[in-house]
């Protein structure tokens, strides 16, 4: 039987999962019920271009599998930047990468290990891993939102990926509204600029005149600091309008947050709570928070659930 034929996975295969980030890239084996096997954390030859960063995560793979002696059905592939999830190929990048953009991630997996692959952005693998083995698990219309350097989005509508029609859907993290700091991007006043990391040591900065990161200013608001504990009531301000914006836009009423920043989910949680009672969804349903339970297994597991139903479909948890 051919690794990644419908009946491969009754036979005892199983899913690998690869989150490649700017610095390290995360590989793990899972079952067919997503339950971890063993995984692998390795740096990233981020500068070493796209084959380079493949052939890392493929060894990986390969010795995953030859220390469990498993047979592999297929790979999924979660990516920071844009990506075409069609044609399995990375679009654009930040400046953590040279020569990612314009590789074709799928079709080089698939050549190395002779199995199905999938890429998918990040940000929807770490909601599709949520998900379907998460802090949302079995929920059909959701809302995800990873807060790291910036604020990154993703919707899960019916039940599947919702991307829109020029990929751009979810993208909560660039929604104007929150105030007048230039952001990354080079507009104004988007959800970023007061709940990622980057904006919350800027805002704190303006406010104190002191530069931490966005850890310390978390330490420093547990510690009493008026001024940190302002900029992280301000950042669960922002994040409860974005729930609000997406609950009274779609009647999507479930969010899962995750990224370094959710960590500090004792600062940000009371403001979000706050806010959300004082303006309510206008539909009267109650929305529902939840911070990621998979940590920084998220995206590689989503990966693997993607690449999963790829292979099987609907039998893919039986």
């Amino acid at each position: 039987m051919i690794a990644g034929e419908p009946g491969a996975l009754a036979s005892g295969a199983v899913v690998a999962g690869v989150d490649v980030g700017g610095t390290n890239t995360k590989v793990l084996l899972a079952t067919p019920a997503l339950d971890v096997i063993d995984r692998i954390d390795l740096p990233t030859p981020a500068h070493a271009g796209g084959a380079a960063i493949v052939t890392a995560a493929v060894g990986a793979v390969t010795d995953l599998l030859d220390r469990h002696r498993a047979s592999l059905a297929g790979v999924g592939v979660g990516a920071a930047g844009v990506v075409d999830a069609t044609t399995g190929t990375v679009l654009v990048t930040g400046n953590s990468f040279t020569g990612w953009a314009g590789y074709g991630v799928t079709d080089a997996v698939t050549t190395a290990l002779g199995v199905p692959a999938t890429l998918d952005n990040d940000v929807n693998a770490f909601l599709l891993g949520e998900v379907a083995t998460g802090a949302v698990a079995g929920e059909c219309d959701v809302l995800g939102m990873t807060l790291g350097t910036g604020v990154g989005g993703a919707l899960v509508l019916g039940g599947s990926l919702f991307a829109g029609p020029r990929g751009a859907a979810g993208e909560i993290g660039h929604v104007p509204g929150f105030g007048d700091a230039l952001c990354t991007c080079g507009q104004v006043g988007h959800l970023e600029t007061i709940a990622g990391a980057r904006g919350i040591a800027d805002r704190f900065a303006e406010r104190s005149g002191r530069r931490l990161s966005a850890r310390e200013v978390a330490d420093a608001a547990r510690a009493g600091d008026p001024d940190a504990s302002a900029v992280f009531d301000t950042a669960g301000w922002g994040l409860a309008r974005a729930a609000l914006l997406t609950a009274g836009i779609l009647d999507v009423t479930t969010v899962v947050i995750g990224g370094g920043i959710a960590r500090s989910w004792d600062l940000l949680e009371p403001a979000i709570t706050a806010a959300i009672a004082a303006e309510p969804p206008v539909s009267g349903a109650p929305i529902r928070l939840a911070q990621s339970t998979l940590g920084s297994d998220a995206v590689a597991l989503g990966a693997a659930a993607q690449v999963r139903d790829l292979v099987l479909g609907e039998a893919a948890t039986v």
